[in-house]
């Protein structure tokens, strides 16, 4: 059996989440772009955010429309200050509110310890903690303004950061985005803990190996491949559509009674598959 391939279902052609808006950060391409169309699918109007690359943020913005809802594409880096607060307020301004906010954008800067500089250290906290915390904090005062309209939620907004399996996995040679994934950990559950009383949903999505442009080299040959799926119990490899059909689910009403957690996508890579045959 090739256990390599996959054929992974679209969300459900259903509209539960008409009328809502969602804010999907670095959403022109891999994990971002699956979600936000995914979003726009189950008919939520969506904001395609993106710091480079405007042509493809159009075209996510076209297949969205194709669904019958809105969206537009917002250049903005989200770990300036300034920009993140323009970007909700333009939000606000052209669709009324946010009801859903996905803290999605990321990146790495890879290198050993010895030779990482402070440079990549910072960027990588800048953009993959600071961003969430600037999208989270923004969102919430809209959240808090406009409280719960019970015909479009039972929630006054839903927060979704995007952690990644090296929340709780170390990764050598990465010390920088596992710290930052592990600060996106504390970061959501302390603001779950806040925000809760005021009907406010904060969770995270933790991707595990997922063919996305930023780890090609993980899975593009068979090699490497076969390599990976050695720590993927499930024994294929995540598709971006695994992702955006848990977020999409997660920002609905059926999760409404889901606060401060974590959900893993991974195929069971933090089963600890080594382990699998008492070590």
């Amino acid at each position: 059996m090739d256990t390599s391939a996959s054929t992974v279902p679209q969300p459900l052609a259903h509209p539960f989440l008409k009328g809502q808006k969602a804010l999907v950060t670095g959403a022109n391409s891999g994990i971002g772009k699956a979600t936000a169309i995914g979003l726009g699918r189950v008919g939520a109007d969506v904001v395609v955010n993106y710091v480079a690359g405007r042509d493809a943020a159009e075209e996510v913005v076209r297949e969205i429309e194709s669904f019958g809802v809105r969206a537009y594409a917002h250049e903005a880096d989200v770990s300036q200050e300034d920009q993140v607060v323009d970007m909700v307020s333009r939000m606000v301004k052209e669709f009324g509110t946010i009801d859903v906010m996905v803290a999605n954008a990321g990146l790495q800067r890879d290198a050993p310890i010895t030779d990482m500089t402070m440079a990549q250290w910072q960027k990588v906290l800048d953009v993959n903690l600071n961003g969430q915390f600037l999208c989270a904090r923004e969102a919430t005062k809209e959240f808090m303004r406009r409280g719960v309209v019970p015909e479009v939620s039972r929630s006054a907004g839903k927060i979704i950061c995007m952690s990644s399996v090296h929340q709780i996995i170390p990764w050598a040679g990465h010390v920088n985005y596992a710290s930052s994934k592990g600060g996106v950990q504390m970061l959501m559950a302390t603001l779950a803990q806040e925000l809760a009383p005021h009907r406010i949903r904060v969770n995270a999505v933790a991707p595990g190996a997922i063919r996305t442009p930023i780890n090609r080299s993980a899975w593009d040959t068979p090699e490497a491949e076969a390599e990976l799926l050695r720590l993927v119990p499930y024994r294929r490899v995540g598709d971006p559509d695994d992702i955006a059909n848990v977020v999409a689910a997660l920002a609905s009403d059926f999760f409404d009674y889901v606060v401060g957690t974590t959900i893993y996508v991974d195929g069971g890579m933090t089963l600890f598959p080594g382990f699998a045959t008492g070590g």
